[in-house]
């Protein structure tokens, strides 16, 4: 971690951390395949503030590998008047997972120095904002995005006589119970809001790709960055929760022109050209598409990003310009093989629709990374077939096998809470990988044949000849060992070894 000239003047305001706690999200996995990525949150709340007048530092225990003990003493260290659990994660799921490590480190901040306030924020503290201040060891939480909340609450700690009650978005407790206050507006200037330009902040030299982006030259996974185009998702997917720090399906957009401005700077300054586009739909705007690939394509910088799209957004017609921009995969949401099942979570699209569109990509020389899902709300056995023969005809690049998980904020949490039906006992266990890792039931299938199909899925695409021919062919033998390797990795499950106990 740096501190540039300015923030080192004079007492710390605001110390933003980024919780680790890789080991019980990812077991084994998250040593070295797995990817470090900047904390976009910390960035965006961090340049907010910063822009205010406050001093603010990021850090980044993620990244340093940092221990709940640890993180404690360079809070001491710092002495910030404020201290900011930022726990969003890299993905909108991420956020549950996240909780246990955020947990253990404000934990440990308390019992070093109990004077120092918390306020956590998150996707997760949105959709579970009283359970959160109850709960977890903090002083503070916030409903909403947490830019405006935050920057309030350090005027508020400022002030001799406290007044919690006027800070837009706080979650806090008042005689022994949780108030929440009126939500906070939601920031439509993104360009000069939420910018996130306090990469001097960041321990830019820990940062890596995910090992299947930098698949034909594993050596390329640093340096490495994430950036945003856009905000929240218009579609609403019955188990996605991206929108829970937001209420409403609002979808605002950075203007091309401070996008490619940030790539130009990370370009510039750390040598950067591996690439993550955070959006969860990227693919969606083509008038903003379209002008973020035009000043890529003016700058010829030989990038390699990814992006999330969906099946239904890309156009064909446009593959090859993303390709000259720089992108080298796309991350579909196929979910499931079942029609059916499709249905049933709000992806209505044909299995041909899926196949024609995979193809479109490959042909036009961009890889695709296939994202399916076992043990959604109609879920049988056979479904759960199909879906694994649907990915094995498809023959993607890459794949990633998850298990139907009610995260807080999804409609699937709802429905889930609703019908009783069995939650994770500690937020790990919303993990994909973690050993106490609990997807739901469905009305067919029991948590532990979910997550025993999803396992053996995992296993049957990577040791697939098929797809290593493919890959071998595609990325050479050393890829293909890396990915032997990967595969070689059983990950150990509580919920099966109960299973397998009781039997």
């Amino acid at each position: 971690m740096t501190r540039n000239q300015t923030n080192s003047d004079g007492p710390l305001d605001l110390l933003l951390i980024n919780p680790g706690g890789r080991e019980k999200i990812y077991q084994e996995l998250g040593t070295d395949l797995s990817a470090v990525e900047p904390p976009l949150w910390c960035r965006l709340i961090g340049g907010y503030a910063r822009d205010r007048g406050y001093n603010v530092d990021i850090l980044d225990s993620e990244a340093l590998g940092l221990a709940p003990d640890v993180i404690a003493e360079k809070v001491l260290e710092m002495a910030p008047r404020l201290v900011g659990m930022i726990v969003f994660g890299h993905q909108p799921s991420a956020s549950t997972q996240q909780m246990m490590g955020a947990g253990d480190a404000c934990r440990a901040i308390k019992e070093a120095s109990a004077d120092i306030p918390i306020i956590i924020v998150g996707g997760h503290v949105s959709a579970l904002p009283e359970r959160t201040i109850t709960e977890e060891p903090v002083d503070f939480a916030c409903k909403g995005e947490g830019a405006v909340t935050v920057v309030q609450l350090l005027e508020a700690l400022k002030q001799e006589e406290e007044n919690f009650e006027a800070v837009e978005g706080l979650v806090w407790m008042q005689d022994g119970k949780p108030v929440i206050n009126a939500a906070a507006p939601l920031i439509q200037d993104l360009d000069k809001d939420l910018h996130g330009n306090v990469w001097d902040l960041l321990p830019m030299d820990r940062y890596r790709a995910h090992n299947w982006q930098c698949f034909g030259e594993l050596e390329a996974r640093m340096p490495y960055a994430s950036i945003y185009t856009s905000l929240g998702c218009p579609y609403k997917c019955f188990f996605c929760c991206i929108n829970a720090p937001f209420d409403i399906n609002r979808y605002r957009m950075r203007s091309p022109e401070a996008v490619v401005a940030e790539i130009d700077h990370l370009h510039e300054t750390y040598g950067i050209k591996t690439y993550k586009i955070i959006d969860e739909m990227f693919v969606l705007n083509e008038r903003h598409v379209d002008a973020i690939c035009d000043l890529l394509i003016e700058r010829d910088y030989g990038l390699n990003i990814w992006a999330y799209a969906r099946v239904d957004t890309v156009k064909s017609d446009k593959l090859e310009k993303l390709k000259r921009a720089g992108i080298r995969w796309l991350a579909l949401g196929i979910e499931s093989g079942s029609a059916h099942v499709r249905d049933g979570a709000e992806k209505a699209f044909s299995g041909d629709d899926i196949t024609a569109i995979v193809r479109d990509i490959q042909k036009a020389g961009i890889h695709v990374i296939g994202n399916f899902i076992f043990g959604l709300p109609d879920d049988d056995l056979d479904t759960m077939q199909q879906t694994l023969d649907l990915a094995l005809e498809l023959n993607c690049e890459f794949v990633n096998v998850y298990s139907a998980m009610a995260y807080p904020g999804s409609p699937l949490y709802t429905e889930a809470v609703l019908k009783e039906l069995p939650l994770p006992n500690h937020w790990s266990g919303y993990s994909q990988h973690s050993y106490d890792c609990q997807p739901l039931p469905t009305d067919h299938v029991s948590a532990a044949e979910v997550l025993r199909f999803r396992d053996d899925a995992f296993h049957a695409y990577f040791s697939n000849s098929r797809y290593l021919d493919m890959v071998t062919q595609s990325f050479g033998w050393e890829t293909r060992k890396h990915i032997e390797e990967m595969a070689a990795h059983r990950l150990k499950r509580k919920i099966l070894e109960a299973t397998v106990a009781a039997q």
